[in-house]
């Protein structure tokens, strides 16, 4: 299976940003086409030291690599890139990271 860890860094209006990410941003993903599971992170997020700069951490999970090149070609995936673009304009307050896994 693979992933795709998207990392939001804390944004100047908390409230504005998550109102967008669930009442728009998540139904537009949840659509896109191969999407196994979606989780995001809930509460405060932690470093091995204290607290982080990162607000949400959302996961995506996909069959593999390729489904999740096909997903963000598609018309859903290209909606959920653009509006990502609107709540999170900046590319300094998100990374994202897509990557296959394996069990050990």
């Amino acid at each position: 299976m693979a992933r795709m860890v998207v990392i939001y860094r804390t944004p100047e209006n908390v409230e504005a940003f998550d109102r967008h990410y669930f009442d728009i941003h998540v139904p537009l993903a949840k659509a896109i086409p191969g999407l196994r599971k979606y989780e995001i992170s809930d509460g405060p997020i932690a470093t091995p030291v204290g607290l982080s700069d990162v607000h949400r951490i959302a996961t995506l999970y996909f069959d593999d690599l390729a489904a999740i090149e096909k997903a963000f070609a598609s018309p859903e995936g290209q909606a959920a890139g653009v509006d990502r673009r609107l709540f999170a304009p900046d590319e300094s307050g998100v990374q994202i990271h897509l990557f296959d896994n394996r069990e050990l």
